[in-house]
């Protein structure tokens, strides 16, 4: 089976059939053993009727006890040994499909990463996950024609060579099995493409409108939009379950199918052979064993028709997968030389101008507005943006990635220790990450687990509060130590005195280093070196802190209402803080959470003002 390290390959993307045949191909002697196994394994089954048969006429019929006994020993031991080789069968498969299952997987999650910030604008967040949770089982499961299906096939043919020395009309019928089987599913397996695939397509819309919902409530909520979404997600739901009834009824029709073909066919068939018994066409023997053989057929041609909706659903969610897999990069042609030293980021759409070795915020009254600007020096977006003399998109890709780093405050955090939380892929010493812990003031955060450090943290830091989760993210900013840090309102879910604090030792931490933080509190912007005043996503002013406020009447409109809301949080948490017991402030959940209130592991992210 992969392991979790080796190379999964580099996939056929030619279409749905071309990626199942390739995840066969990756694995040539696991598929031929399990396509063996499973031939022998239906043969052998064949192969009880022919000796039963010899045991009537040979032992019974003739009253030959030692014939008898010889031939039902005969049965005895090839019994016991098809049952040795079904289990292997089975553990040769299952091998089989979770090697497909986890390969296809490091091969989404391989391209999703190298796809970075373009995933998000070429392919919906529903379709990832519906293809993680949906159609990776799906493909895997589809895989089970390797096995069953070519020993249903071998078996077939085996089977009507052994009618065919016994009847030649009963071997004519068996094969003439296959093609109507054939006509009647074939229609219904295209058919069931067509529908799973819209239905795959509504799924994935519908995941994306949860994920929507879910990260988007409480400014809904806020908004009075709640009820729209809601109608609009009731709308989509109805319509994802209508095609699911579409599904269903060309499945079931399958399904139907692959239980009455093969009891018509048993019908057929033993109607036949006992006339031809009455005759005195066949013995007894031989009607006891054509009756053997058919039974056994009913087994392979289920098979085959599972086999066909199978791969119809495999396709169906290998065409999708391979559709993730044809996304682009974002084109890297930068070859130019970034520059030796530290150097002036300027963007010429906002007229932002970041200095070096000085802490700059930017202020604006549409979040969106600033984060766009910090996506542009940070060359997640496109845009004209200079780094010192050059263009930064002429910049090599991996250059300004290990000298630029964009900090978000919604950035996501694995599951992992503390330590690995905030280190990645590095391995910093306990000094350093001691440092970063001080600098974003999460030393409560750290005390107050159990295992401080080497506590285990839930995906997306559930097991924290939300001004937890923003510290830790902070922590693993610093200890990253980038050249240019850019920021995305790192304290927005903090309350006033954790916030200030912050504020002081990020610049502290980060002295003559280049860093630029987007927020509109002045807890922060009172220790900034320079703060740029955006009006409509351009800068209108700039200059220190107290000089705008007492300058820009905009300006201090804006950042006095951030200040008020700060005034009255100090003045709850001061009268809070009278009536609490103080060893409870140890604990992870009473301490630097929202302005808005302590935070709680199960509230949504306090980042929304």
């Amino acid at each position: 089976m992969i392991d979790a390290y080796e190379d999964p390959g580099t996939p056929d993307c030619r279409g749905g059939w071309w990626y199942l045949w390739w995840l066969v191909r990756r694995q040539p002697g696991r598929a031929a053993a399990g396509a063996t196994l499973a031939s022998v394994w239906m043969v052998l089954m064949a192969v009880a009727p022919y000796l039963l048969s010899k045991a009537v006429d040979e032992g019974l019929e003739p009253g030959d006890t030692a014939a008898l006994a010889g031939w039902t020993a005969a049965l005895f031991l090839v019994g016991a040994f098809n049952a040795w080789v079904s289990v292997m069968r089975h553990r040769t498969m299952t091998r089989l499909r979770m090697d497909a299952n986890f390969r296809t997987v490091k091969v989404v999650v391989g391209h999703t990463v190298r796809l970075g910030a373009a995933l998000q604008r070429r392919i919906g967040a529903g379709e990832v996950v519906t293809i993680g949770v949906g159609d990776v089982h799906t493909i895997s499961n589809s895989l089970t024609v390797i096995g069953p299906g070519v020993g249903s096939i071998v078996v077939y043919v085996v089977v009507a060579g052994l009618l065919l020395s016994t009847s030649p009309l009963l071997a004519a019928v068996v094969l003439l099995g296959m093609p109507v089987v054939a006509v009647l599913v074939g229609p219904l397996m295209a058919r069931l493409q067509g529908a799973e695939g819209e239905y795959r397509e509504r799924q994935g819309v519908l995941t994306a409108r949860i994920g929507d919902l879910a990260g988007g409530l409480r400014v809904l909520n806020g908004l009075g939009g709640k009820g729209l979404f809601a109608d609009a997600f009731r709308r989509d739901s109805r319509r994802l379950r209508a095609q699911g009834y579409r599904v269903g009824s060309v499945t079931s029709w399958m399904q139907a199918l692959g239980v009455g073909l093969p009891t018509v066919f048993l019908a057929v068939v033993t109607w036949l052979a006992a006339r031809l018994a009455a005759r005195g066409d066949l013995t007894v023997g031989e009607l006891v064993s054509v009756y053997g053989y058919v039974a056994v057929l009913v087994g392979p041609v289920a098979f085959l028709v599972d086999m066909g909706y199978q791969l119809s659903r495999g396709v169906v969610a290998a065409r999708r997968v391979v559709r993730l897999l044809r996304l682009e990069p974002d084109p890297d042609t930068g070859a130019a030389e970034a520059p030796a030293g530290p150097a002036v980021l300027y963007d010429p759409a906002s007229g932002v101008r970041v200095v070096p070795g000085r802490l700059t915020a930017l202020v604006g009254a549409r979040p969106a507005d600033t984060a766009a600007i910090v996506d542009r020096l940070g060359r997640y977006a496109p845009s004209d943006v200079t780094w010192g003399s050059v263009r930064l998109d002429e910049v090599p890709l991996a250059r300004v990635r290990a000298r630029i780093l964009v900090a978000d405050h919604e950035a996501d955090l694995f599951a992992g220790s503390l330590r690995e939380v905030v280190a990645g892929r590095r391995e910093p010493s306990d000094a350093a990450v001691g440092r970063a812990v001080r600098a974003a003031a999460a030393e409560d955060v750290v005390q107050g687990l159990p295992e401080g450090l080497d506590s285990p943290v839930a995906a997306q830091g559930r097991s924290l509060s939300g001004g937890q989760r923003q510290r830790v993210r902070l922590v693993r900013a610093l200890l990253a130590d980038p050249e240019v840090l850019l920021a995305v309102e790192p304290t927005s879910a903090l309350d006033a005195h954790t916030e200030a604090t912050v504020a002081g030792r990020l610049r502290a931490a980060r002295a003559d280093r280049t860093t630029v933080v987007t927020s509109t509190s002045p807890l922060v912007l009172d220790h900034a070196d320079t703060v740029l005043y955006l009006v409509d996503g351009k800068v209108a002013a700039s200059g220190p802190h107290r000089v705008l406020r007492e300058t820009e009447a905009g300006y201090r409109a804006l950042v006095a209402r951030d200040a008020e809301g700060t005034e009255e949080t100090e003045e709850a948490q001061e009268t809070k803080g009278a009536e609490t017991d103080p060893d409870s402030l140890g604990h992870p959940l009473h301490t630097g959470d929202s302005r808005h209130g302590e935070g709680d592991p199960s509230d949504a992210e306090e980042a929304v003002q």
